[in-house]
């Protein structure tokens, strides 16, 4: 019944008042991914067109059209599973008894499934009834790719867009069944198993018979991450924990007891991003997370220790290595460069010179007055106050990048970056985020080796992704390019020949067709 349907409240509240107030439509479509509800509403609203108590939004259930139609032999229910029928010799099959009156029924019901697999002469042909359908025919329509339908066809059909049904109503709808079945469970099992279901109702309760199997008519969170084959998020926490603490040896040493368990190092990655998602969103919003999710007190302690940027820069750098780890060799060899280059790539505060941590790690830590988490490089081109300053460097560097010769992707990597910093033996570029994408280990490295050619010495080039501080070559060409068409489009509205134009015959400057000449 409606009532007892979980979500898709926007659609439910239409149908209701459709059917309570006797303003039905003759040709329904119900549209989105899969597993989200599109045949189960359209089953129900079969039922309340001719539930024998009458028609209305509340089906009696008890009733021989109800049973029938719950048990898939209704004979005015025509059910049609598209993708099987894709030719119009079977539309026309179907079609054909359209004009007879139903055998039981109020309504004679046709509900295709994934309709977009007709094909466009089977659209035609449904296309003639939809015009003109019989006052005694209803068409339920239901289809995960709605753009592949003509619009011939979608103009006339009422729509409805089922969303996707988030992990806590997934999740208090498996308590509720449970708890309906007398049957054991922690929460912890369930937010697995919405997780996993990814936003599909159907695909949860299916993993919710597969656990309750598994765990022998009982759900314990250490069973149902077994069956999943998911990771455990402690081993994600730890891993997170050391790189926060800078601490090498310790990471290895997790992935190896991690590794023990012979784990899918790709799943791995995605629960770190998944794990860097939650962070991001403590960081930016304190108030993000409910009480109920999983972890919530160590998320926040983490969120707390770790900076805004290594977060964001952990998460960028999962995010690639997860894409790129099939390239590797070997998986968890692959997995492991992923965290190192987390370690050496972190942004550094403001730091004196250390010996290796004592726990192991041979990185340098922040000291007292540091600028909490904040790259150092950064914070001096914040603290620069002097807007020559800045031009001067953004100009260097673009005479830089011109002399690099650099071309395709690398090329677009370095045009679109800011130089931060230049040390000896270290050069920080900040690439422009809305350029993100182009981030890439071996582009990096063609365009570390055009450093070092260029400048004649050993170099390390480290890239950061953010918000612009200073003008990159591909902003300064732009600006450059529209300040010299600006110049023209000036010289050419002042020529005396060009106002006595405009004056005679009211003419005007197309202002697109100006290019400066060089």
């Amino acid at each position: 019944m409606f009532a007892e349907m979980a979500g898709q409240e926007h659609v439910l509240r239409a149908i209701i008042n459709a059917l309570d107030n006797d303003r039905l439509h003759h040709a329904f479509l119900f549209t989105g991914t899969r597993g989200v509800g599109k045949t189960t509403i359209a089953r129900i609203l079969a039922k309340s067109l001719n539930c024998e108590t009458g028609v209305s939004s509340k089906p009696c259930g008890q009733c021989s059209a109800c049973s029938e139609i719950d048990e898939g032999r209704f004979i005015d229910l025509i059910e049609v599973d598209a993708a099987s029928r894709t030719k119009v010799e079977d539309t026309r099959e179907l079609l054909e008894n359209v004009q007879y009156a139903p055998t039981r029924g109020r309504y004679k019901v046709y509900l295709i499934d994934e309709v977009h697999m007709l094909s466009t002469h089977s659209f035609n042909a449904l296309l003639k009834t939809l015009e003109e359908p019989p006052p005694h025919v209803k068409f339920l329509l239901a289809t995960t790719d709605p753009q592949r339908l003509p619009v011939t066809v979608l103009s006339r059909c009422l729509q409805f867009n089922l969303k996707r049904l988030s992990q806590k109503l997934i999740r208090e709808h498996l308590a509720f069944v449970l708890g309906e079945e007398k049957i054991e469970f922690d929460l912890s099992s369930l937010t697995l198993l919405a997780h996993s279901a990814d936003g599909s109702m159907r695909d949860a309760l299916s993993l919710l018979d597969q656990a309750i199997a598994f765990g022998g008519g009982k759900l314990e969170v250490a069973e149902v991450r077994e069956m999943l084959g998911t990771i455990d998020q402690h081993h994600v926490m730890t891993l997170l924990q050391h790189l926060a603490d800078k601490n090498g040896a310790a990471l290895l040493q997790e992935v190896d007891t991690l590794a023990q368990q012979s784990p899918d190092f790709g799943a791995v990655l995605a629960a770190m991003i998944s794990v860097l998602h939650q962070v991001a969103l403590v960081q930016a919003v304190p108030t993000a997370l409910g009480d109920e999710t999983a972890g919530r007190d160590e998320l926040l302690a983490l969120a707390a220790q770790l900076s805004a940027e290594d977060t964001q820069l952990f998460y960028q750098i999962a995010l690639l290595g997860r894409r790129d780890l099939e390239l590797a060799p070997e998986a968890r060899a692959g997995f492991e460069m992923v965290l190192l280059r987390m370690l050496a790539f972190q942004p550094a505060s403001t730091v004196t010179p250390s010996a290796p941590n004592p726990n192991g790690s041979g990185t340098t830590v922040a000291q007292p007055g540091s600028t909490g988490g904040v790259p150092a490089a950064a914070s001096e081109v914040k603290s620069v106050t002097s807007t020559a300053s800045v031009t001067t460097a953004a100009h260097e560097w673009s005479e830089v990048v011109a002399a690099l010769n650099l071309s395709g992707a690398v090329r677009s990597l370095a045009v679109n970056s800011s130089l931060v910093e230049r040390s000896d033996r270290v050069i920080t570029l900040l690439l422009d985020a809305g350029h993100a994408h182009l981030r890439n280990e071996k582009f990096e490295q063609r365009f570390e080796a055009a450093l070092q050619q260029h400048f004649g010495q050993k170099l390390k080039l480290v890239m950061t992704v953010g918000a612009p501080q200073a003008e990159t070559p591909a902003s300064k060409q732009a600006r450059v390019a529209g300040e010299r068409k600006q110049t023209a489009l000036e010289a050419i509205e002042a020529d005396t020949n060009v106002q006595s134009l405009q004056e005679a015959f009211g003419a005007k400057v197309i202002v697109e067709s100006v290019n400066p000449v060089d």
